[in-house]
């Protein structure tokens, strides 16, 4: 790997195809235009088919928009099932930040839904097609970030919109770590990768339904914040770069706020073997979706 990978090291990705939800807008939409650009069938896994098919229309190369609600599991099982063929790059990028308490179509609190369980679920859907690379987009969020077996959803908890994104984020390293962990187990040769964009001026930051949050954010997205572009980087690097299973790609500057990505840290509790195994447990009860290598893979 170079000292500053840039988008200028992606291979020719030609005859592949890349799965990259949450591609019509933000870091999604730049990764999916640079997978698309370098020879790779890129499929736009979006909640609005209408946004996807105008990210699509601007990018160069071969692309396909189909709907998914990572909200729904049914949506998930859907998308899964008109996936024909193998997928190179399965890309789980979409998210929320910071919503106000709700709840998904199956109950879920909305940030641990969208940005973990549906990811999960879609995953191992996937997985048996699969033949490259899983990339998760986490976040430095998950520094704040705990996770409460107990009660996952804030059912009990006085809710936190930060705790909770936290949470969200901690769960896509422990589930990237406990996801590399039973391909190696199994034998596979695909591997798990995570990263984090830095701090990226996206979409993202406008859907806290905060005025005094937005306004801080959009300060922020002005002074300190890289484009969609520069936040592509580290999601770019852990699908095509040299790197190793488990690994996790973010920016190298300040804070890893901005810069050109590199392997960076996580936090200890990202690091916890049994709390990876236990959270993986626990979300395959809630969604009903198990590891499909070497048995079967079902929506409940």
């Amino acid at each position: 790997m170079s000292p500053s990978w840039t988008v200028a090291d992606l291979p020719d990705l030609a005859g592949r195809t890349a799965v990259v939800t949450g591609a019509n807008s933000g870091i999604g939409r730049a990764a999916a235009g640079r997978l698309a650009a370098a020879g790779a069938r890129v499929i736009l896994a979006v909640r609005t088919v209408a946004k996807g098919e105008e990210a699509a229309a601007a990018m160069t190369g071969s692309t396909e928009v189909r709907r998914l609600d990572l909200t729904d599991l049914a949506s998930v099982r859907e998308f899964a099932a008109s996936v024909s063929g193998p997928v190179d790059l399965l890309i789980n990028n979409a998210g929320v930040m910071a919503l106000p308490l709700g709840r998904t179509a199956d109950g879920f609190e909305t940030q641990f839904g969208t940005n973990h369980l549906g990811h999960f679920a879609l995953t191992n859907l996937l997985l048996p097609q699969v033949t490259g690379r899983v990339v998760t987009v986490a976040s430095g969020a998950h520094y704040v970030g705990r996770i409460d077996l107990d009660d996952l959803n804030w059912e009990r908890r006085r809710y936190d919109r930060w705790r909770a994104y936290g949470q969200s984020k901690l769960a896509n390293l422990l589930f990237t770590a406990e996801l590399q962990r039973r391909l190696e187990a199994a034998g596979s040769p695909v591997i798990a990768t995570a990263a984090h964009p830095g701090w990226a001026a996206t979409h993202l930051q406008g859907h806290t339904g905060n005025p005094v949050f937005g306004g801080l954010l959009a300060v922020g997205n002005r002074v300190l914040a890289q484009d969609e572009e520069g936040g592509a980087l580290p999601t770019l690097l852990a699908a095509t770069g040299d790197v190793a299973g488990g690994s996790y790609a973010g920016p190298k500057g300040l804070l890893e706020l901005r810069g050109a990505p590199v392997l960076v840290r996580r936090s200890p509790r990202a690091k916890d073997a049994d709390m990876a195994r236990r959270l993986w447990e626990r979300s395959e009860e809630l969604t009903g979706v198990r590891f499909p290598l070497g048995q079967s893979a079902t929506v409940a």
